[in-house]
């Protein structure tokens, strides 16, 4: 597992995404297959039009049949009851199996999102992020299935047309066909200009994500600075962008068609031509003159869906490439073998040296220190001096690039990852609580843990001081990030849950940093508590925290400038004590 940003993937090409996207089609080929017969009963029937015209044609004006009176207008009906069959099938089955692949894609992304290392995470932006798992996949059931059964239909469609237009004169029919080359030219050179502006779109859309994310979230922020404005502009600015980015897509759409259409009704009128002089020379009868111009009529309309159809795909294909390429990402894997059931909390740094990468310089050099079971250890220093990444080298949310971090004399990376996190409790400033009851938010993936056990560390934590003011007591939904409780409430949930996990080791971020004082106080009494008997590591901004620990690391510019107790390193009069003065002074 590592922070260094990865290399760039190479492009995938259209059909090896396609490959990819067909993959996850094929658990439901039966269903997509009926759609596809439902797609050949379209085309057939829609062929089968020129003959109904033809046998109208030379049993009404050459043979003057007396059974094409009821005959004809039978077949009439008949062929377009097998038609609106076969669209009906060719349409919901292919939609059926559309929304199996985005769920199953959806699952796939979500799952990798989640095993994908922290350092990743980091180096993009989350409206991306989101947009990739909504937006994107939506476009992919469309390449996936919907195209495929238009490409099958359509082209069936023109090769039954074609097919019949040389039975009934080969002649003619290579003639038509002349204009097919142009026209294939055409439509790839669409293709590539369809792609490259569905890229475009996919990441407007993105940043339309993020910038919304960023404003709904900061709503707060934004009405204090009266800054509703500045918002709505830099939201245009993307928004602005994103209808750019479409209106050259729907243009290039636009000019395609009219183009292939231009070709072809030069093609037609050229046939035209041709077969008025061999009907009245003789050459080609009646019949067989309608038969062949209503097969010619029909070919336009499958060959504009298959260039319309061309955009979705490109889109489709282009939105595929953008999935996949968060999918090839590596994971952080399992870890090591080494399996660990309960640790004593003993942590040592060896030499520890970090860096997220090139151009940020080294966060972490050479650091040592050594962390006794059931010590509690204050981490100080000005801010970007490393105290959060020092921490997070605890369970591997990164890896050192230098040294080794040990936890029972063990390093960290030997274990398996998801024995080691069991080891770790975190709470921090920012308490990420979830749309879901109190009870959950505390129980958060507690294997093993009772309704008792969550009582237990909700009355240590002193949650029930207000769960019992709620009318649906601990079954009371939380609101996006618990926002119908207060700051010092929501930290507590995140303290009871710490206690349900009971983990050997407890990292404390800034957990009180965001409280008032009253707030502060109180939390102060549930944290004392849950660090009894555990090994804790402190990045402290308050006094009273600092005050109380066994040990004070002073970290400077990734670097330990000093230790020792409180009022140690207050005697010495170093980094700390200016630190104290400036920032921990009640």
């Amino acid at each position: 597992m590592s922070v260094v940003p990865a290399a760039v993937a190479p492009a995938l090409d259209g059909w090896s995404i396609y490959r990819r996207l067909i993959k996850y089609a094929r658990p439901h080929a039966g269903m997509f297959f009926v759609g596809v017969l439902g797609a050949i009963l379209f085309a057939v029937s829609n062929a089968s039009l020129a003959y109904l015209v033809k046998r109208f044609m030379k049993g009404t004006f050459v043979m003057q049949d007396p059974n094409i009176l009821w005959q004809v207008p039978l077949g009439v009906v008949l062929l377009f009851t097998v038609r609106g069959l076969g669209d009906y099938i060719a349409n919901y089955f292919p939609s059926w199996v559309g929304r199996q692949v985005i769920k199953s894609l959806r699952h796939d992304l979500f799952q990798h999102y989640m095993r994908l290392p922290i350092g990743y995470s980091d180096r993009q932006q989350s409206g991306h992020l989101l947009s990739k798992l909504t937006n994107n996949i939506e476009l992919v059931a469309a390449a996936a299935t919907n195209a495929a059964i238009s490409l099958i239909s359509d082209t069936l469609s023109i090769v039954i047309l074609v097919g019949y237009l040389f039975y009934l004169n080969w002649h003619l029919a290579a003639f038509c066909i002349a204009a097919a080359p142009v026209i294939a030219w055409l439509m790839q050179i669409a293709n590539r200009s369809f792609r490259r502006y569905s890229q475009r779109i996919q990441n407007s859309m993105g940043d339309i994500t993020r910038v919304a994310k960023e404003a709904i979230d900061a709503l707060r922020l934004i009405k204090i600075f009266n800054a509703e404005d500045h918002q709505t502009r830099r939201f245009e600015l993307v928004n602005e962008h994103n209808r750019a980015s479409n209106m050259k897509l729907v243009r290039a759409k636009s000019i395609s068609n009219p183009v292939v259409q231009c070709i072809a009704a030069i093609a037609l009128g050229s046939v035209l031509f041709v077969s008025i002089r061999q009907v009245q020379a003789g050459n080609l009868t009646l019949d067989e003159f309608f038969g062949f111009l209503t097969a010619l009529f029909l070919i336009p309309s499958p060959l504009r869906s298959l260039v319309n159809m061309s955009g979705p795909l490109q889109q489709g294909i282009a939105a595929g490439q953008s999935v996949f390429e968060v999918l090839d990402q590596p994971t952080e894997g399992e870890g090591g073998t080494r399996a660990l059931a309960r640790a004593r909390g003993e942590i040592e740094f060896r030499h520890v040296s970090f860096a997220y990468g090139t151009e940020k310089g080294d966060v972490l050099q050479d650091v040592s220190f050594h962390v006794r079971p059931g010590e509690t250890v204050a981490i100080v220093g000005p801010s970007g001096s490393g105290k959060t990444t020092l921490v997070g080298l605890v369970p591997r949310f990164y890896d050192v690039q230098q040294g080794s971090v040990l936890l029972d004399g063990v390093d960290v990376r030997e274990y398996r990852l998801t024995d080691l996190r069991s080891q770790v409790s975190l709470v921090s400033q920012e308490v990420v609580l979830f749309n879901d009851t109190i009870r959950n938010n505390i129980a958060f993936n507690a294997i093993g843990k009772t309704p008792a056990d969550v009582e237990e560390a909700s009355r240590a934590a002193n949650v029930m001081e207000f769960v019992n003011q709620q009318p649906q007591g601990f079954d009371t939904m939380l609101t996006d990030r618990g926002q119908n409780f207060s700051g010092g409430q929501r930290q507590r949930i995140s303290i009871a849950r710490a206690l349900l996990k009971d983990s050997p080791v407890l990292i404390l971020d800034e957990a009180t940093a965001a409280l008032d004082n009253e707030s502060e106080r109180k939390v102060q009494q549930e944290l004392a508590l849950l660090m009894r008997g555990r090994t804790t590591l402190v990045i402290a901004h308050r006094l009273s925290t600092v005050e109380s620990a066994d040990r004070i690391i002073v970290l400077e510019q990734g670097r330990i400038v000093e230790t020792g107790s409180h009022q140690d390193l207050l005697a010495r009069g170093g980094l700390y004590a200016t630190l104290h003065g400036m920032k921990f002074n009640a």
